[in-house]
C-alpha cells in the first residue's frame, strides 16, 4: 500500500491551494480516506473525510465553507481545495485511508505573507 500526497508549499493569507493524494495497493473505490493536520504545537487533526462513494463530506468546524474534499476512483485520487487560506492553517498535511489506517509522509502548507 502506497499513500503520497503532493501539492503543499507557501502561499500567502487569502490564497488558495490544491492539495492531492494517490493511493494504490487496495480498492480504492471501497473506503472512506481523510486529510489530517499536524499544526505546530497542537495535536493531528481531522481536517475532512469523504466516503468511498464521494456521497458525505464531513469538515472540521475551523475548515467549513474554505476547504472542500473530493475524490477521483478512476485515479485513486483524493484533493483537498483550499480557498481563503490563513496564517493559522500552516502545517503539515497528511492523506489517510481507512483501508488499515496507512498514513502518507505529509506534505508542508505555509500561509505567511
Amino acid at each position: 500500500v502506497q499513500v503520497v500526497e503532493s501539492g503543499g508549499g507557501l502561499v500567502q493569507p487569502g490564497g488558495s491551494l490544491t492539495l492531492s493524494c494517490v493511493a494504490s495497493g487496495f480498492t480504492f473505490r471501497h473506503f472512506v480516506m481523510r486529510w489530517y493536520r499536524q499544526i505546530p504545537g497542537k495535536e493531528r487533526e481531522l481536517v475532512a473525510s469523504i466516503t468511498g462513494a464521494g456521497s458525505i463530506n464531513i469538515y472540521a468546524d475551523s475548515v467549513k465553507g474554505r476547504f472542500t474534499i473530493s475524490r477521483d476512483n478512476a485515479k485513486n485520487t483524493i484533493y483537498l481545495q483550499m480557498n481563503n487560506l490563513k496564517p493559522d492553517d500552516t502545517g503539515v498535511y497528511f492523506c489517510n485511508t481507512e483501508y488499515r489506517n496507512y498514513w502518507g509522509q505529509g506534505t508542508q502548507v505555509t500561509v505567511s505573507s
